[in-house]
């Protein structure tokens, strides 16, 4: 008899859908029963209520789906934003590690190491909402790939046209990005640990450097397990599938990190 595959829940970032971990997903079901959720306030997740939408409602409605699918506890991977919102689950007590990778809410109060990031992914959103009838076309040049996602990595023009289109109407789809982005919560400190946790930072993240919110995580979670990914962007499941993989894997502990 086959053991049954333990459950893994995936978390994106902010204006993106569970699409964000297509090319992660196939690499990581060998193993485990992989779960790709879509945030309330994203396109194609549950429309928000209450104004103006804080991180807490999108963990409370992470939680409801969850719930409803008869998961209790799970091992939870997220990226940015859903790198705080699995955080966040941990402390709920609903996880079973956490691999979170350059997540969000790792910065001091007034915002220090917040500022920069979000002024370029208001930037980005801008530039967005001026050209949707330019994207299709556009979305073929890898150049044009590449510029356009220069701020969350490294090699865009690893999408494909059609991927990177999608991503394009992920975010002019996202009804509570001005709120988010807008708000100034933080992830407070988390010791002891809940759970085993990864905090898996991208070397080249250009939104929340590794030498400032990465410091700041390491202050608030000292007993996790910090590493740095090498030649990876913001969100590093575009510029490396295969490395997020064996990162999320080696911090469940799945495999055997000589496996790995």
């Amino acid at each position: 008899m086959i053991p049954e595959r333990p459950p893994l829940v995936l978390l994106h970032g902010i204006t993106m859908s569970a699409k964000a971990w297509q090319d992660v997903t196939p690499l990581l079901t060998p193993h485990l029963e992989v779960i790709a959720l879509t945030a309330l306030g994203h396109r194609g997740g549950a429309p928000v209520v209450r104004r103006p939408a804080v991180i807490g409602d999108l963990v409370d409605d992470a939680e409801r789906v969850l719930d409803d699918l008869g998961v209790e506890r799970a091992h939870l991977a997220g990226n940015s934003m859903g790198g705080w919102m699995v955080l966040e689950r941990a402390r709920r007590g609903r996880a079973l590690t956490v691999c979170a990778l350059s997540p969000a809410g790792f910065w001091d109060a007034g915002a220090a190491g917040q500022s920069t990031g979000v002024a370029k992914l208001r930037r980005m959103i801008g530039l967005a909402r001026l050209t949707p009838w330019l994207q299709p076309l556009a979305m073929h040049s890898p150049i044009v790939r590449r510029v356009a996602l220069r701020d969350i990595a490294r090699r865009g023009d690893r999408l494909s046209a059609a991927q990177a289109l999608d991503a394009a109407r992920d975010l002019l789809g996202c009804a509570v990005a001005d709120d988010l982005l807008g708000n100034h919560d933080q992830i407070a400190p988390l010791d002891p640990l809940p759970c085993p946790v990864t905090l898996a930072w991208s070397e080249r993240d250009a939104i929340l450097p590794v030498a400032v919110n990465g410091t700041i995580a390491r202050e608030r979670i000292p007993q996790a397990r910090f590493e740095i990914l090498p030649a990876v962007g913001h969100v590093p499941m575009i510029d490396d599938p295969a490395l997020v993989a064996r990162t999320i894997l080696a911090g469940t502990g799945v495999l055997p990190l000589d496996r790995v």
